[in-house]
């Protein structure tokens, strides 16, 4: 099991909205939402705001797809929020995802906008096996958003984190 402790308190996971495949000669990294991609992260982003859920810190990879789906979350959400983009969430590991989220002392709330198969495993890592399964049986969704909130560590459970919601386009 995986433990991080407060700050922050709620992480927010979001894996990118659905995107297109690479054109010819066109890098992975470049790859922009498709027309059902930018549907997703504008319904993920309107059902996020108003269910009140305002991040201190968005963190997104610097790849196209990412940044479209942050750019979703800061128009929704609050204009004011500035994304900060950082290059190792692409392709970033499990340790990487985590490191970045336990980095950041100084926020409340984080969102963290990524790829799988990396969110997955940070879920899994976060509030174990069995809740992650139940709570995305299918896998972790183009646009899903998981909210998980800090509730310590409780007897019979080796998760302190347990997750709130788990919002879908």
């Amino acid at each position: 099991m995986t433990t991080i402790t407060p700050p922050p308190s709620r992480i927010y996971l979001l894996r990118h909205a659905k995107s297109g495949w690479a054109e010819p000669g066109q890098h992975d990294f470049d790859r922009p939402l498709d027309n059902q991609g930018f549907a997703q992260a504008e319904i993920v982003a309107d059902k996020a705001a108003d269910r009140n859920y305002r991040p201190d810190i968005l963190i997104s990879s610097t790849a196209m797809r990412c940044r479209q789906t942050a750019e979703a979350i800061r128009r929704a959400i609050s204009e004011e929020i500035e994304p900060v983009f950082i290059d190792e969430l692409y392709n970033g590991s499990l340790g990487t995802y985590l490191a970045i989220l336990a980095g950041q002392r100084d926020s409340n709330s984080v969102m963290l906008v990524g790829h799988n198969p990396t969110m997955e495993e940070v879920l899994e890592g976060l509030i174990g096996a069995d809740q992650m399964v139940a709570a995305v049986p299918g896998g972790y969704p183009p646009a899903g958003l998981a909210v998980l909130d800090y509730r310590g560590f409780v007897a019979g459970s080796d998760a302190a984190w347990t997750l709130t919601d788990f919002l879908t386009a």
